[in-house]
């Protein structure tokens, strides 16, 4: 969903959010698990890069400032890649690998989680 408010886009994803936030749940992510994300993504607060080691599935990667703007747009990040470390990222927002393209995601907009 769109809506303008004040000049500013936001956006909500059609997905059940899960949030890493503690050192385990930030340091486990997603890793090991088998099952592809199909109707859920996971935030990890606070985060500024991440990596694929132990993963088995792709993933789309959303950076995000401390206000949930989109800085940076990861699409189908693959097993075992990393992304650097992004300036101004305070969170990552992990969704279904195809998610950036189906729901029109950009830098720029904010969303709403």
């Amino acid at each position: 969903m769109l809506r303008e408010e004040e000049n500013t886009l936001y956006r909500t994803v059609p997905y059940t959010i899960l949030r890493a936030d503690t050192f385990l749940t930030r340091f486990k992510g997603l890793m090991f698990r088998r099952i592809p994300l199909k109707d859920e993504g996971l935030l990890i607060v606070p985060c500024n890069s991440i990596h694929m080691c132990f993963m088995f599935f792709s993933i789309d990667v959303v950076f995000l400032t401390k206000n949930h703007e989109i800085i940076k747009v990861v699409e189908n990040l693959k097993p075992w890649h990393f992304v650097s470390p992004i300036k101004g990222a305070h969170a990552v927002l992990e969704l279904p690998a195809g998610s950036i393209k189906d729901s029109s995601i950009k830098v720029g907009e904010f969303i709403k989680v």
